[in-house]
């Protein structure tokens, strides 16, 4: 018996599905990020499709490790932050639960000295109690900087104080 390849091959990919339950738009998504670590290190939100969320952040003083390159702790708050945002726009009621990291792992591909990366997160896996996201990090030139994985527990809030103005900023 052959084996006929045609009968292997994947079937076609489906158009991206809109994975969002939370109206947002990037102004909305950058009023929520005021204030926080994103705004101290630069982080920008510049992008959002129906299945990922793209950021952007400047290499510089705030990013670099004293040896002058990307510090690695810089991408993985990138990774953190974007993958946060993105759990949080697909959360059925964000005023009754919340999107909190538990794990996160990264591996530096290649080091940067000046610019700026951008960070897209997709979704691997938007289950009921976790979100995993799957984040690349690029250069300019779409070269791999880090490639990151990032695991959300959805977990039920305790008290709503402070999030009344967040939901109400959407």
């Amino acid at each position: 018996m052959t084996r006929n390849d045609a009968t292997c091959l994947s079937p076609a990919p489906s158009p991206p599905e809109r994975i969002w339950k939370q109206d947002s738009d990037l102004s909305a998504i950058a009023a929520l990020a005021y204030g926080s670590m994103s705004a101290h290190l630069g982080i920008r939100f510049i992008e959002i499709g129906p299945n990922f969320l793209r950021a952007s952040m400047q290499v510089d003083h705030r990013t670099r490790q004293p040896f002058g390159r990307l510090h690695g702790g810089a991408s993985c708050v990138l990774t953190e932050e974007i993958g946060s945002m993105a759990s949080w726009l697909c959360l059925e009621d964000p005023a009754v639960e919340a999107a909190v990291g538990i794990q996160i792992s990264a591996n530096h591909l290649r080091g940067k000295q000046a610019g700026q990366v951008i960070a897209t997160a997709r979704p691997l896996h938007l289950g009921r109690s976790t979100h995993v996201w799957d984040v690349q990090i690029e250069d300019e030139e779409y070269r791999p900087i880090c490639i990151s994985r990032l695991t959300l527990a959805i977990i039920r809030r305790t008290s709503t104080e402070g999030i009344t103005e967040i939901c109400s900023q959407t």
